[in-house]
């Protein structure tokens, strides 16, 4: 009797323990992938426009150069992917096609191919030296395939009455074609990290000779999800980019940032209110997002370190500036999106030495900037802990786990950390990132800081998202505040960091 009345006590204290525990926090829809949140991580990764227009000094090829004139005299994939290190990109994206449709690697589909060019008597690959010598240095490796050809003979051709194979009747001659070409970009060159497609559609071309404009209806034309759903076979762990996704969104200009607010969230609509393609959407919107959108779409925001995206020998003076390039970081990373910058190969087939400064000096800021969290440490308390447990502690937020965050009560979504440090400290930057694995929550924030006597106002914001960077006037405190004054359910907060910018 009595073994049977202590097992009972103990049940009865098991069922106590179960019934207190703290509830888990749900998700706000939509959430991110795992392939998307992988590409969080890199925040900064480079582009190469290196192709036939490196040679004939073009933005756009027409599409009828002659394969001889692609002639670089001392490529070096493992020199660029080794400054692409140095200079601290976590990737390298390639122009394998751009719109002439000359390619980077020896298509077994077309004869307008590096296997035609002078360029190691037409042995060389440029595709396969790059894929190999990002990952002997650490970097992950996309390929950009234009959709649009202007040298191909079939693209904008009406569609055959009949074509042998039934997976493509009906369907455009081009489409076999281009979808046999990414086939073999993403089958023969290691994991690729990221497929690139522009909006660029239709127009001027050569056309296998015929020097004519083809249009398309780029809303049906290249029926994407067959084309996305053959990545997703090669290719599983690839983020798709896109006007329109589906896993990455283009941030709607070319000039490197992403709005002040800028939502994951993002519902690409058409120009005329209708179904959204690649080069035909509303792409203003791409530079906030949308709040209350249904698809996880995170904005990167490409730019070129040069007006031009091609190497240009008239554009050597005209390298942003290192303090430029920092500037466009904050804008881009800390603003949740990720930054996209293009630095073009020259014709020797290397990075251009007024490139390489610029990135050196934009790196080198980088490093005095993050090289010590005056956050790490410091003691921080919470104006609410959800149900007042370890593992929602506001402590989390120092930690450096990515696994861990604050969080508050579901009914709560305005609260307060304060973050005292050990001594005075001087700073003028301020890094929040939310745990955006369950949704992103954050609609507006402030940053105060304590000079003895009163909170006074430092820093203000709309998003978090990833991570949201803030500069302000430089200042000297042993004490900050973060207020979150309004977020679309209980917050999350992953990580605060407290830095000097130079």
């Amino acid at each position: 009797m009595k073994l049977q009345l202590r097992l009972f006590l103990l049940l009865l204290g098991l069922t106590s323990c179960v019934s207190q525990q703290t509830p888990p926090l749900q998700p706000i829809a939509p959430i991110p992938s795992a392939r998307q949140l992988a590409w969080h991580e890199l925040e900064y990764y480079g582009f190469l426009h290196f192709a036939m227009n490196t040679f004939t000094d073009k933005e756009w090829g027409y599409g009828d150069e002659s394969p001889a004139l692609f002639n670089p005299t001392d490529f070096d994939a493992n020199e660029i992917a080794r400054i692409a290190k140095e200079v601290g990109m976590k990737a390298l994206i390639l122009t394998a096609k751009h719109h002439d449709g000359f390619c980077l690697w020896p298509s077994q589909y077309t004869e307008h191919s590096v296997k035609n060019s002078p360029w190691k008597n037409g042995q060389g690959d440029v595709v396969k030296e790059l894929a190999d010598a990002c990952r002997r240095h650490g970097l992950k490796f996309g390929v950009y395939l234009s959709p649009w050809d202007r040298n191909h003979k079939d693209y904008g051709k009406p569609r055959p009455s009949f074509v042998p194979s039934n997976e493509d009747r009906g369907k455009p001659e081009y489409l076999t074609y281009y979808r046999n070409q990414l086939r073999e970009l993403l089958s023969n060159h290691g994991e690729i990290f990221e497929v690139w497609h522009d909006g660029a559609n239709g127009g001027d071309g050569y056309y296998g000779g015929a020097r004519e404009s083809r249009m398309i209806d780029r809303k049906t034309y290249y029926d994407w999800p067959t084309t996305w759903s053959l990545v997703r076979q090669l290719q599983p762990n690839a983020v798709i980019f896109s006007d329109v996704g589906p896993d990455i969104r283009w941030v709607g200009n070319e000039n490197g940032y992403a709005g002040e607010t800028c939502w994951a969230m993002y519902d690409p609509i058409g120009v005329n209110g209708d179904a959204p393609a690649p080069g035909y959407t509303r792409d203003k919107e791409g530079i906030e997002g949308h709040r209350d959108g249904k698809q996880w779409l995170p904005a990167e925001c490409d730019v070129s370190i040069r007006p031009g995206w091609f190497y240009h020998a008239a554009q050597d003076s005209l390298v942003k500036s290192t303090e430029r390039l920092f500037e466009l970081y904050f804008q881009s990373a800390g603003r949740n999106g990720s930054l996209l910058l293009n630095v073009p190969p020259d014709r020797h087939g290397r990075f251009h030495e007024n490139d390489v400064n610029a990135l050196t000096g934009f790196k080198r800021l980088l490093d005095q900037t993050f090289v010590r969290d005056f956050a790490a440490g410091a003691k921080i308390t919470a104006s609410n802990v959800r149900g007042n447990a370890r593992q929602f502690s506001a402590n989390n937020i120092v930690g450096g786990k990515q696994e861990t965050y604050w969080a508050t009560d579901d009914s709560v979504t305005r609260a307060s950390l304060v973050l005292t440090l050990s001594k005075q400290e001087t700073f003028n930057c301020v890094m929040l990132q939310e745990f955006i694995a369950l949704g992103q929550r954050v609609e507006s924030f402030e940053v105060e800081q304590w000079d003895g006597n009163n909170w006074v106002m430092a820093a203000s914001g709309t998003t978090i998202g990833h991570k949201r960077l803030l500069r302000f006037s430089q200042i000297t405190a042993n004490k900050i505040r973060v207020n979150i004054r309004q977020a679309k359910a209980c917050p999350t907060i992953a990580k605060i960091g407290i830095f000097n910018a130079p």
